[in-house]
């Protein structure tokens, strides 16, 4: 998209393009939109990539080697991280950085939990045994005692929201908020919450998160919902896929669903669900597939058919996704349309 300044709206007065007066109101409008989400550059691909290796290597790649250091280092190391990049992303944020500011504090926020375990075994608060010190089993193992771990991440990401207002900081919000929620569901059944107990509670988690990000699409001027879509069908899907189901009829209704996500996608005009749902009903066809010519060598013709299937939707969602929500949404009853989320281009 071309950038104007108010040099150009200038020329557009003197021309009679624009009335006295229209240039400011218009520069003043223009400047309060949101960024267009086309703006997405090559840079940004490595301000995320260096983001994800900084929270890899404070996180779940943390070593056991870290532990021996004692947790009074550990939490001046931990503290000085999270202080060295809010005020890098801060000092990035006034020189018009917004989109590498906003992933260092999120990779800021990411760091919390460390601070806070290693607070809580500093002055004796620690809930969990021995066996279960080591900080990477936090983004491994269902614990109770991570919960103050969370709620402080929580906290801290909100926080950072008022400072920096970046959509990718609702991300590390969203794991801990998943984590809490199998911790809490720890509480609930004990030692004997199963694997397919916590596939549930993803389930249903990723099912709220994708109903509170429905309410918040479109109601905030940053494009929040975007990141929480994400970890929202994270959440969901991985959930619903990582069921198994010996019935014809529970694989058909999981194909069924991952098209209503695939209506979803043109019903709020949002590609991230076009693809979850499309792997899911390529997942059903690959199995029916499998069943049906597991030994005939038509197998890989039909896979390879299934993939160019898949693909054609795709382009045909592109040519018409104006189209296609604008009609899905003519069909709605009107309290439905109220309740959903403006169109972003």
């Amino acid at each position: 998209m071309e950038r104007f300044d108010a040099k150009d709206l200038a020329r557009a007065v003197e021309a009679g393009v624009l009335q006295q007066g229209q240039d400011q109101a218009l520069l003043d409008f223009l400047r309060q939109q949101p960024p267009s989400r086309g703006s997405f550059q090559l840079a940004h691909v490595a301000f995320y990539f260096g983001a994800l290796l900084i929270m890899g290597a404070m996180g779940w790649l943390l070593t056991e080697a870290w532990m021996r250091i004692g947790d009074g280092a550990l939490l001046v190391i931990a503290f000085l991280y999270i202080t060295a990049l809010t005020l890098f992303a801060l000092g990035l944020q006034r020189r018009g950085q917004p989109v590498a500011a906003g992933v260092l504090a999120a990779v800021a926020v990411s760091i919390v939990p460390l601070a806070i375990f290693a607070v809580e075994r500093l002055v004796g608060w620690w809930p969990l045994d021995d066996a279960q010190s080591d900080y990477h089993q936090y983004y491994t193992y269902v614990q109770g005692g991570w919960l103050a771990m969370e709620a402080a991440t929580v906290l801290a990401g909100l926080l950072m929201l008022r400072l920096i207002p970046f959509p990718f900081i609702v991300m590390p919000i969203a794991v801990a908020l998943w984590f809490m929620s199998m911790d809490l569901s720890e509480w609930v059944y004990g030692d004997l919450f199963s694997w397919e107990q916590r596939r549930t509670v993803s389930i249903w988690f990723g099912l709220a998160l994708l109903l509170a990000f429905i309410v918040v699409d479109g109601r905030t001027r940053q494009d929040y919902a975007g990141w929480g879509y994400l970890a929202g069908l994270l959440a969901f899907w991985g959930g619903l896929t990582s069921m198994e189901s010996a019935s014809e009829l529970g694989k058909a209704l999981y194909c069924l669903i991952n098209l209503g996500l695939m209506g979803l996608a043109v019903l709020l005009r949002r590609p991230v669900f076009m693809v979850f749902g499309a792997m899911g009903v390529a997942m059903y066809l690959g199995y029916l597939s499998y069943e049906v010519f597991a030994d005939s060598l038509l197998f890989p013709l039909v896979i390879t058919l299934i993939g160019l299937g898949v693909i054609a939707l795709g382009l045909q969602y592109q040519k018409r996704r104006e189209r296609l929500s604008q009609g899905l949404r003519a069909r709605l009853p009107g309290w439905l349309l109220q309740a959903l989320p403006a169109l972003r281009r």
